[in-house]
């Protein structure tokens, strides 16, 4: 089956509107927040640092499902030179996680502020909110996949860095039940990431099952 669009090789300039593109929303956010905290600006509304901090996390949770999208779009549409990106998507995604817990700790509970006293904030909001300690854990997951996407790791652990990266399935599970829990009320928005993810996650599931049948009903050589 021939690519879809006749695309087997990568569009001119896709890789340059991805390295550009993809920061985008972090550059304007952080901006909007500096702006709205700093200058008098009202980007963001009357609380810029939960508007900003909310959509950081969003953000990195649609960069962690595009990663997991790759695949299935490779066999789909048979544009393999997607493979290539995966990796960037990944570290961008934490690349946005980390901004999101940030601009938490930084500008919401304001950890390093008058002497520490913000520890004590965090500590009632990992009591008091789980769903924090759910993101928490989703960001300690996805520090092994970061620290390990150099070529260099990937040399060296060679087939224990996929062992290791099916980390990234528990992590986006993990950023789903974090982003329901956060909402509370309206649930309508990460019930859409959810199933997505169960779209991708179900996908993985058929082609693993029909790759062991294929494996099973395979002639013995003689």
């Amino acid at each position: 089956m021939p690519p879809l669009g006749g695309l087997a090789r990568e569009p001119r300039g896709f890789a340059t509107a991805l390295l550009l593109l993809t920061p985008l929303p972090a550059v304007l956010y952080v901006a909007a927040m500096i702006g709205d905290l700093f200058y008098g600006s009202r980007f963001l509304g009357t609380d810029p640092v939960k508007a900003g901090e909310h959509a950081l996390g969003e953000w990195s949770l649609r960069l962690l499902l595009a990663t997991l999208a790759i695949t299935p779009l490779r066999r789909i549409t048979g544009w393999n030179w997607l493979a290539k990106h995966r990796r960037s998507l990944g570290l961008y995604a934490f690349a946005y996680v980390a901004l999101h817990l940030l601009t938490w700790t930084l500008l919401d509970v304001q950890l390093l502020i008058s002497e520490f006293v913000g520890w004590a904030d965090v500590q009632k909001d990992l009591l008091k909110r789980p769903y924090i300690t759910i993101g928490m854990l989703a960001f300690l997951l996805m520090l092994p996949l970061a620290i390990t996407s150099t070529k260099a790791m990937i040399a060296r652990l060679g087939k224990r860095w996929r062992v290791l990266h099916r980390l990234v399935y528990g992590i986006a599970v993990l950023g789903v039940v974090h982003f329901f829990m956060a909402v509370k009320k309206d649930i309508r928005e990460p019930l859409v990431y959810a199933v997505v993810l169960a779209l991708l996650l179900g996908w993985r599931v058929r082609e693993a099952r029909r790759s062991r049948l294929q494996r099973a009903s395979a002639p013995t050589p003689a």
